[in-house]
């Protein structure tokens, strides 16, 4: 059964939904990106997304490229993906995600790198610039190691798009707040709700949402349709300014909004 699914059902049953907390590795190093992924999950993440420093990143905004340009500079590479993880899933018992583009993974390939994965612990890869029609080599791969799979959907997709990445999807699947890159924003595109209703409709049991959750408040109200909230922009930039400490503050902060009351709403 995916550990991400688990994860999700398992805040379900607690009666909230599930944040997913995400970080870049390698920033500010290596050791404190470890270190500060184990803080995320001691303050309340259900899932960890880390993501490689790539070069050329298309989804990421400002802060999150400062953080990824900066752990290149200092020397990332790819294969530290597999030591994060390695030390991560020995410290907690939360799933890891990797959230990565798709050229690295071809260039390790694609077999190598699941496998690798594996046998670090991770729970699978998130996608974001390949879609499940150009993704077999994936697809076998993950269904061989039994890694969850998570594809995006954007407000955008059509329903035959939509019904590609619901069969294809394992884990959840990433839905987009908005077009655009990554970022806080003041509102969230009512656009997101729509999208996780035209999801259910295609018989997606677990939709997260991303792209724009910055607040304790957004992360309620997201959760008062979807089965969880994703949110990074606002996690590295408290990594940034104030060190492991202030994320784990603002992670707290952040997960205090996952509560639900018993209709299914956000609690106030």
């Amino acid at each position: 059964m995916s550990r991400v699914a688990a994860a999700i059902d398992a805040a379900k049953a607690a009666g909230r939904g599930a944040f997913v907390g995400y970080l870049p590795i390698g920033y500010p190093d290596l050791q404190t990106s470890i270190d500060a992924a184990v803080a995320l999950a001691e303050a309340g993440a259900d899932i960890l997304e880390l993501g490689p420093p790539y070069s050329d990143p298309v989804m990421d905004g400002a802060v999150i490229q400062e953080a990824t340009q900066a752990a290149l500079a200092a020397g990332f590479r790819l294969r530290d993906t597999f030591t994060a993880v390695r030390a991560i899933a020995a410290r907690v018992d939360v799933p890891i995600l990797v959230m990565t583009y798709w050229n690295p993974v071809m260039q390790y390939g694609v077999d190598r790198f699941a496998d690798d994965l594996l046998a670090a612990g991770g729970a699978g890869l998130i996608t974001p610039d390949i879609t499940p029609d150009a993704a077999a080599d994936w697809i076998a791969a993950s269904e061989r190691t039994g890694l969850d799979r998570v594809f995006l959907a954007a407000p955008t997709s059509t329903d035959e798009r939509l019904q590609m990445i619901a069969e294809s999807s394992t884990g959840f699947v990433y839905t987009v707040s908005t077009m655009g890159i990554t970022g806080e924003r003041a509102e969230l595109d009512a656009a997101a709700r729509t999208l996780v209703a035209r999801l259910r409709a295609h018989g997606v049991e677990h939709a997260c949402v991303g792209i724009g959750i910055s607040t304790p408040d957004q992360v309620a109200g997201v959760l008062e349709y979807a089965d969880g909230a994703i949110v990074g922009t606002a996690l590295v930039r408290a990594l940034r300014d104030g060190g492991v400490e202030a994320l784990a503050a603002e992670a707290r902060a952040l997960t205090a909004g996952r509560r639900r009351n018993g209709r299914g709403g956000a609690a106030k």
